[in-house]
């Protein structure tokens, strides 16, 4: 749906906000490569899961997630996130670069559900846009995932990764993360309103190690 010029607004408020008139994202044209996608995933054996997602689009669609590809383990990023983190998507996908995101999420390590608002820069736009070398199979590659890592303490970090398996840390232009009381959006919103409880791997792996396990 169109959305008016005040996108955090309508990001914070979840209604259509439109402006002119419904507009699907197919009436808005289509990415050099078809759709981009994007993954969620933590450090090892510190788990986390993601309720819902929405995002609005360079083109000021609105889009929300209810249904999601699972949150993912790292196994390599072990006090600190690896340079070699990577994930493929099925079902987080979008027809054109993100402008904002929030994101609702339980962090199972924490027992803490978080809020997390993100405003992309331009330059990560652009970077999706941008052809970037040839995959192995010679074919052109493209900057078409935005990788989130979620960490102990509501620690969030991206990354774009391409079809070539390469990917680059991205700093956003603003970013928030709220819980407990503070919580708006999300308030209500949880994979595990019945509490928290940790796997044997997770148990096995904390054990005598300091919180927040790691430098995120």
């Amino acid at each position: 749906m169109k959305l008016k010029s005040g996108v955090t607004a309508c990001l914070l408020l979840l209604t259509g906000c439109q402006a002119g008139g419904p507009v699907t994202p197919e009436d808005t044209g289509a990415m050099p490569y078809g759709k981009w996608g994007f993954a969620f995933f933590t450090p090892r054996a510190l788990p986390a899961d993601v309720s819902y997602v929405a995002m609005i689009d360079a083109k000021q669609v609105l889009y929300t997630w209810h249904t999601l590809d699972s949150v993912q383990e790292n196994p390599e990023s072990v006090n600190v996130w690896s340079k070699r983190v990577g994930r493929y998507t099925q079902f987080n996908k979008a027809r054109h670069p993100p402008v904002e995101i929030l994101f609702c999420w339980d962090s199972i390590i924490d027992m803490k559900t978080y809020e997390t608002h993100i405003v992309f820069p331009e330059a990560m736009r652009q970077k999706m846009l941008t052809p970037a070398g040839t995959d192995r199979f010679g074919n052109t590659a493209w900057y078409d995932t935005v990788l989130f890592g979620l960490a102990p303490q509501g620690k969030v970090r991206i990354w774009l990764q391409n079809n070539a398996g390469d990917n680059l840390p991205v700093e956003p232009e603003k970013i928030t993360t709220l819980s407990g009381e503070a919580l708006d959006v999300c308030k209500g919103i949880s994979a595990h309103k019945q509490g928290y409880k940790y796997t044997q791997t997770t148990e096995e792996f904390i054990k005598g190690k300091a919180y927040p396990y790691g430098t995120w």
